[in-house]
């Protein structure tokens, strides 16, 4: 059977006819889905630092991206569907940023557990998240933030949301590649993480603390 390694190579080679064979053959050998997506975002971080790095086209980040989405298609249905409803959560790629593997590898694995998600998009204002939490009423506030650059994004959102007079009505949740503890001082929020599952665990736990 291939490794989740081979996933990650078939990316980087821009190769979308191996790395759906891999997956397919990895599905049926009963590899957890989860760990198939954690191994395809490890490759679109590493094929976005080379394209940072000028080693790579934009048609080349482009079509990395859409051999992912196809991974996306193969593996989200073995993720199954949780029938008991755990809470509401509003994500979304913060302003200044179009990054949205992590996000929606995020939201793939919240709706698996049973939370309803309102996904916003990407480049999304802080003006935006703040009429998502009076319009949805969420329980959890979700932001991604891949370049370092965006971090200032996240705490502009978390301080609009404050000063809307809705921070205590939410648990807010950032991750993303740049975020660690750091960043997490910095921002304030409720969680943080640079893992997906990881990042959905720590809604399951802020829900049981409300």
């Amino acid at each position: 059977m291939p490794s989740p390694e081979k996933i990650v190579e078939a990316i980087l080679n821009m190769d979308e006819a191996s790395a759906l064979r891999i997956v397919d053959a990895m599905l049926d050998a009963g590899v957890d889905p989860v760990e198939i997506l954690e191994e395809c975002r490890g490759g679109m971080s590493s094929v976005g630092e080379r394209f940072e790095r000028g080693e790579l086209y934009l048609s080349e980040l482009f079509m990395a991206s859409e051999i992912f989405n196809q991974v996306m298609t193969r593996v989200k249905p073995h993720l199954g569907k949780s029938t008991e409803e755990k809470g509401k959560i509003v994500i979304g790629t913060v302003e200044g940023d179009v990054h949205d593997i992590g996000k929606n590898i995020f939201a793939s694995l919240l709706e698996a557990e049973g939370f309803t998600v309102i996904d916003l998009g990407v480049d999304v204002p802080p003006s935006r998240f703040v009429e998502a939490i009076r319009e949805h009423k969420p329980d959890i506030v979700g932001m991604s933030s891949l370049l370092s650059t965006s971090l200032d994004a996240v705490k502009r959102t978390v301080d609009a949301i404050a000063e809307a007079g809705l921070r205590g009505s939410v648990k807010i949740v950032v991750g993303g590649g740049r975020i660690d503890e750091q960043a997490a001082d910095y921002i304030h929020p409720d969680a943080f993480t640079d893992n997906a599952s990881q990042g959905v665990k720590q809604c399951k736990e802020l829900l049981e603390e409300a």
